[in-house]
């Protein structure tokens, strides 16, 4: 195997390898977001945000932010991973 297909494959590898890992922990961080918010809704209801419960004021605007904040991470974090990716390959002379 030539050292341009192995280093193809190496960076191709690395780059599912990152872009998997932070699939991962953004689905841990929405999904704790979420189940979180409900669970403990009546520890949550005790805490006031601007005259409203924090538990209801998670359930009306904060989830909305967090799942916004979430997209927006993926796409700033995989946009960065893509130009990484492209790096490798235009140095491994693979066409684009």
């Amino acid at each position: 195997m030539s050292e341009d297909i192995k280093a193809l494959l190496a960076a191709r590898a690395a780059h599912w390898q990152r872009t998997r890992r932070l699939t991962a922990v953004l689905l841990v961080l929405w999904f704790g977001s979420t189940v979180g918010t409900v669970f403990f809704a009546r520890e949550l209801a005790t805490v006031t945000v601007f005259g409203w419960p924090l538990s209801f004021y998670l359930a009306a605007q904060g989830a909305s932010l967090l799942y916004l904040a979430i997209l927006g991470v993926y796409a700033l974090f995989m946009a960065r991973q893509d130009r990484r990716f492209a790096r490798a390959l235009a140095q491994a002379g693979a066409p684009s």
